[in-house]
C-alpha cells in the first residue's frame, strides 16, 4: 500500500468539514413537489454520528464480529452518503445494493455478505424487492423509504431524535477494510469486490490531478452509489474536496433537477449521453443545428442556448464511461462547445486507470494512464493489465476468483483487448471473452461495431452476435423515436430505410468478414428488470444471445438488411 496521509482518509475529511465548514450547505435532497431538503457539513456530522452511535451499540448488544457488514439498499439520497460515513465511524464495513436488483440477487448478496442490518431508502420498486431480504434482518427507513418499508423499519429520524451522538471521532486505518463492492454482473453472479479506506484515498488523490475540482463546484448525483464511479468520484470526491451534491428526484424531473444543481462537474455513461443528443435532436434536426452552428455569431448563441437547455451551460468539466464513447458522440458535443473527457477502469481498481487529458484532442481512447497507475500489454492476448494502489484486495471470500484476476507477477487482469500509441493513449478494442469466431473461422469484436450502430437516433442500445454464424448480426433496440416511427405506417417505410442505409454505412467500414448480415429490431425495452442490461446500462451479452439465440438463423435466412425480431 502507497503512505496515505490520515488526513486525506473518509472520516477524518469529514472531521474536516465539520470544524472548518459547518454552517455551509453541502447536501440538496428533492423531497417531492418543489420541495427540498438542505443539510449543512454540521448537521451531517451530528447525524452520522447519532446513526454510528446506534449501529454501534446494536453491534455490541448482539454481537457482531469487528468487520460486520452493513447494507444500503436505496437510490441515491443525502442519507445513502450519511448511512456510509456512520456504518464507518461504527466500524463497520458497507455493502451498498443496486436499486434496481431482482430479489434473488438481493438474497445471494445479503447471504454471501452475511450482512447483519440493513437500510431500505429510496426505491421505486420496493414491492417486488422484499422478496429478497431475508426474513428476520433488522434495519432502518428512510424518510423517502415506501411507506410498506416504513411500517416494517423503524425510521432514520426517530433513530437519531432518541440517539446521542458519538463523542469523539473514530478514525479507520487505510489498510483497513471499508466496503464490498458487488459487480453488476455482466456475466455470472455479482462478486464482492474487497477496497480499503486507503485505496479510496489514493484514488482520489490520483484522480483530482487530472480532474479539477475545488470546494465551489457542484454535481448532480444520480447514477447509483452503489457503482464504482459513483462512489469514487462523487462521494470520495465530495468528502476530499467539499463541494456540493444535488440529488436527482426521478427520471420524469430529471431535466429540473439538472437545472436545479448547475453542475459544473458532469459524469454520464455513453446512453444517457445519447439520449440527451436525441432530445436536442428531437426539437431541431440535425441538419438545421449544423448550419446554425456554422454561422460566427448565431452558432455561438445556439451554443449557449442547447447548453442551457440541457442543464449543462455551467459545466467545466464532463466525462463519460462505464462502456465505450463513440467518437461521432464526442465531435457532437465538442461542436456544441462542450468536451467530453473519456474515462476508462473498473470496479476492481476503483474505476481509477486512464482518462484523457482535459484540452487534448485524444478521442477514440481512454487517454493515458493516471499518475500512479502502471499498464502494460499482454504480448500474447492483447489483454490490457495494470497495478497501482487503488486496485483491490480481492474477491470477498472468493480465494480462486481472487487469483484467477491477477497474473503470476500481480498485475490485475482487465479481461479488456487494447492497443496503445505513442503518446500512451489507450484505446480499447473490445472484451478479450467477447470475441466470437464466426463459421470461416474468423475472429470478430463487437465493441468497435456496436458504437458504430449505435450512432443513430433511432437506436437505443445494440448487439453484435454470430458465434459460429457466416456473418455476424446486428440486434438493436428501438428508441423512443424509433419505437413511435415502426407504429406509424407512414414512417415505418422510412424508418427502415434509413437504418439499411445506416446499415450500409457501418458495413463498408468493417473487414469483410465482420460485415453485418442483418440489422434485427427489437420492440421490447431491454431493462434492468428483465435483466437485459446492467444498473449501469451495459448490455448483458449473454442474456441477449440466451434469449434471442434460436431465432439468429431464422433472420438470416429471411434475407432482409434489416427487419424486426418481435
Amino acid at each position: 500500500m502507497a503512505t496515505i496521509a490520515a488526513d486525506h482518509l473518509a472520516l477524518q475529511r469529514l472531521y474536516h468539514w465539520e470544524r472548518t465548514a459547518g454552517n455551509q450547505v453541502t447536501l440538496t435532497q428533492p423531497m417531492g413537489g418543489a420541495a427540498v431538503q438542505d443539510f449543512t457539513w454540521a448537521q451531517v456530522g451530528d447525524q452520522v454520528r447519532r446513526m454510528a452511535a446506534f449501529l454501534k451499540a446494536k453491534g455490541q448488544a448482539e454481537g457482531w464480529p469487528a468487520d460486520a457488514k452493513v447494507a444500503i439498499l436505496s437510490k441515491n439520497c443525502a442519507w445513502w452518503l450519511m448511512t456510509d460515513l456512520a456504518i464507518w465511524m461504527a466500524g463497520y464495513v458497507s455493502v451498498p445494493l443496486y436499486p434496481t436488483l431482482a430479489p434473488e440477487t438481493i438474497t445471494q448478496i445479503l447471504e454471501h455478505s452475511e450482512s447483519r442490518f440493513i437500510f431500505i431508502g429510496k426505491l421505486d420498486g420496493w414491492e417486488g424487492m422484499k422478496p429478497g431480504v431475508p426474513a428476520g434482518l433488522p434495519g432502518a427507513s428512510y424518510a423517502l423509504s415506501p411507506d410498506d418499508a416504513k411500517k416494517t423499519y423503524e425510521g432514520w429520524d426517530a433513530i437519531c431524535a432518541r440517539t446521542q451522538p458519538l463523542k469523539d471521532s473514530p478514525v479507520r486505518g487505510a489498510d483497513e477494510l471499508c466496503t464490498l463492492i458487488y459487480t453488476s454482473g455482466t456475466t455470472g453472479l455479482p462478486k464482492g469486490v474487497m477496497h480499503t479506506f486507503g485505496a479510496f484515498a489514493w484514488a482520489v488523490d490520483a484522480g483530482l490531478k487530472r480532474i479539477p475540482m475545488s470546494g465551489s463546484d457542484r454535481m448532480l448525483s444520480y447514477l447509483p452509489l452503489a457503482h464504482v464511479v459513483e462512489r469514487t468520484l462523487v462521494e470520495h470526491g465530495w468528502l476530499a474536496r467539499g463541494i456540493k451534491i444535488f440529488f436527482a428526484e426521478s427520471l420524469d424531473t430529471f431535466a429540473a433537477d439538472l437545472q436545479r444543481a448547475l453542475p459544473t462537474v458532469f459524469f454520464s455513461v455513453p446512453r444517457l449521453w445519447v439520449k440527451f443528443q436525441q432530445g436536442v435532436q428531437a426539437k431541431m434536426p440535425q441538419q438545421k443545428l449544423n448550419k446554425l452552428l456554422r454561422l460566427p455569431i448565431i452558432g455561438g448563441l445556439v451554443r449557449k442556448k442547447v447548453l442551457k437547455a440541457l442543464g449543462l451551460n455551467e459545466c467545466k468539466f464532463a466525462a463519460g464511461g462505464a462502456a465505450p464513447m463513440p467518437v461521432a458522440l464526442l465531435e457532437w458535443y465538442a461542436a456544441l462547445g462542450l468536451h467530453i473527457n473519456e474515462g476508462y477502469g473498473m470496479t476492481e481498481n476503483l474505476a481509477l486507470s486512464h482518462l484523457t487529458l482535459p484540452g487534448k484532442n485524444q478521442r477514440g481512447t481512454v487517454g493515458p494512464a493516471y499518475e500512479g497507475v502502471q499498464v502494460r500489454i499482454d504480448a500474447t492476448t492483447g489483454e490490457l493489465q495494470m497495478r497501482s494502489p487503488a486496485v483491490m484486495l480481492g474477491y470477498y471470500k472468493a480465494p480462486e476468483q481472487t487469483r484467477d484476476s491477477f497474473t503470476e507477477d500481480g498485475w490485475l487482469k482487465t479481461g479488456d483487448k487494447a492497443s496503445q500509441d505513442k503518446d500512451g493513449c489507450v484505446r480499447i478494442t473490445g472484451r478479450v471473452k467477447d470475441l466470437f469466431k464466426t463459421s470461416k473461422g474468423k475472429y470478430v469484436a463487437p465493441a468497435p461495431i456496436e458504437d458504430r450502430l449505435g450512432m443513430n437516433p433511432n437506436v437505443e442500445a445494440c448487439c453484435v452476435a454470430g458465434a459460429n454464424m457466416g456473418q455476424p448480426l446486428g440486434i438493436a433496440m428501438l428508441s423512443p423515436q424509433g419505437l413511435q416511427r415502426a407504429s406509424s405506417e407512414a414512417e415505418r417505410t422510412a424508418l427502415m430505410a434509413e437504418l439499411s442505409k445506416h446499415l450500409d454505412d457501418v458495413n463498408a467500414r468493417l473487414d469483410p468478414h465482420e460485415q453485418l448480415d442483418a440489422l434485427v429490431l427489437i420492440k421490447t425495452p431491454w431493462t434492468v428488470d428483465n435483466g437485459f442490461i446492467t444498473p449501469t446500462f451495459k448490455v448483458k451479452r449473454n442474456r441477449i444471445e440466451e434469449a434471442y439465440s434460436g431465432s439468429f438463423e431464422g433472420w438470416v435466412s429471411k434475407k432482409s438488411k434489416v427487419l424486426f425480431g418481435d
